[in-house]
């Protein structure tokens, strides 16, 4: 097994990572230039995550089309960071293209902040897909976890709720909250500004640890647990043979409700890990993919919970209709609602996710092949359409493990090695994500430069076994 890091390849990597850098700024001078002149964005980009790109300066984007990417400077990407999710159906899909022109242009009224036909239709599509009974619609993820935690706080009449540490669900107050080394929580190291500390509203357990769960829902206060069936964005940490199972069963003998956030786990299947693994959970939230890049967000309440909320709304104690806090006034609009039909019916289709697993299953294959080969203490795991390598193996298997198993310089060396060659990672971390228009030239692309990238980087200090 390859002694990494030792001082060699340590000094080697360095080296690398700076002839890569070199190479990124030299290719990209309009990027660079676009990049420094953006003297009235804070953080120099229209939203401060766009600058977290290897290299210095973050690729600017001149056109997009299906599964590929072309920046100012005319290079041209096999994309897939995908949007970190938000274009899992492709850019721009025929169907999608033409829902928007229709809505917007053909019938007019973008925004009316009044229902249309779409709006059912989805509604519908999500029940059958994911069997809960109603849906709302938002504009993000984020909101619709926001006020489904409201919700659960209303039906359950407590307080708290219930994370995984390093767990992500948007940027939602509660949730920035972690174990620190001896197991006690905290807020997430660089929570920016928090009303309150997290600590206050939220109780945190180990992902893939049924005991820490079990230890928190004994105070008896905890109104919902908040998960994705599989971590993702600290990394793919995939749930162990029995954990979903025992979670939903610890939530129904707590009396706590149970929501499933689908926003990235979506990969799995027409159904996400809902439909994968079979669970029933008393809420689901998705977001991003399903509007095929138009901003949207959806959350389902089971019979139980929808009948409970409906029931105190009637005698007062709800008000889901002006100022009570759940709800916006764009969410739901026209365009969305367009936006989700047409990509539920036409591309996010089972007969997508089919291909789109199998392209991942071989990318999978491939870096776990190459990993084997040259005898790296590296690991890759896939859920569904999405697969991650990681620099330590086995795979962890809580969030705090794959915390602990960053390694920045690797991940900017990878980044900027595939971009410079034509391929997108996305950019917080080293997940490949196929779309229904990603090919199988696009994954052999990936997996060579996967291989080529590994070459370069051992130099001669291990020999393929």
């Amino acid at each position: 097994m390859l002694p990494y890091p030792s001082a060699s390849s340590a000094d080697r990597l360095t080296a690398l990572i700076e002839a890569e850098r070199d190479r990124y700024a030299a290719a990209r001078p309009e990027s660079r230039r676009l990049f420094s002149a953006a003297t009235h964005l804070f953080g120099s980009v229209p939203m401060t995550w766009m600058a977290k790109w290897s290299g210095g300066f973050p690729i600017y984007l001149d056109r997009a089309e299906g599964a590929r990417v072309i920046d100012v400077d005319g290079h041209s990407y096999a994309d897939f960071a995908l949007g970190d999710t938000g274009a899992m159906a492709g850019h721009s899909p025929a169907p999608v293209a033409e829902a928007i022109r229709s809505r917007a242009i053909e019938r007019g009224g973008i925004t009316a902040m009044l229902p249309t036909e779409d709006g059912e239709w989805v509604g519908a599509e999500l029940s059958r897909r994911f069997g809960l009974a109603k849906w709302s619609f938002t504009l993000s993820a984020t909101d619709a976890n926001r006020w489904s935690i409201r919700l659960a706080r209303l039906v359950t009449g407590r307080p708290k709720i219930l994370v995984f540490s390093y767990s992500y669900h948007g940027s939602v107050d509660e949730t920035f909250v972690v174990l620190d080394d001896q197991g006690t929580p905290q807020s997430r190291p660089g929570n920016v500004g928090p009303a309150v500390d997290p600590t206050e509203t939220t109780r945190v357990a180990h992902f893939n640890d049924l005991a820490s769960v079990e230890r928190e829902l004994a105070h008896g206060d905890v109104a919902v647990i908040v998960t994705e069936p599989a971590l993702t964005n600290i990394g793919i940490v995939l749930p162990e043979p029995g954990f979903l199972d025992g979670l939903s069963r610890l939530a129904a003998e707590h009396g706590t409700l149970l929501l499933i956030d689908e926003t990235h786990t979506f990969s799995a299947g027409p159904a996400g890990m809902t439909g994968t693994e079979q669970l029933a959970p008393d809420i689901v939230v998705i977001g991003k993919s399903i509007g095929g890049g138009i901003p949207c967000g959806a959350y389902g309440l089971s019979e139980r919970v929808a009948a409970r909320v409906s029931e105190l709304a009637r005698g007062g104690s709800a008000d889901l209709d002006d100022v009570g806090g759940i709800g916006g006034t764009l969410a739901g609009n026209a365009l969305s609602t367009a936006a989700m039909r047409a990509t539920l019916s036409q591309v996010l289709t089972a007969d997508a996710f089919h291909g789109m697993i199998a392209l991942s299953t071989c990318y999978t294959t491939s870096v776990r092949s190459t990993i084997e080969r040259y005898g790296l203490p590296w690991s890759i795991a896939q859920l569904g359409a999405r697969a991650e390598f990681r620099f330590t193996s086995p795979s962890p298997r809580t969030g705090n493990e794959s915390a602990a198993a960053a390694n920045p310089a690797l991940d900017e060396y990878f980044h900027l090695y595939l971009a410079n060659r034509g391929v997108l990672l996305t950019p917080f971390h080293n997940m490949a994500l196929m779309s229904p228009a990603t090919s199988a030239a696009d994954v052999d692309l990936h997996c060579e430069l996967f291989t080529e990238a590994v070459i370069q980087l051992i130099d001669g200090l291990a020999s393929p076994s």
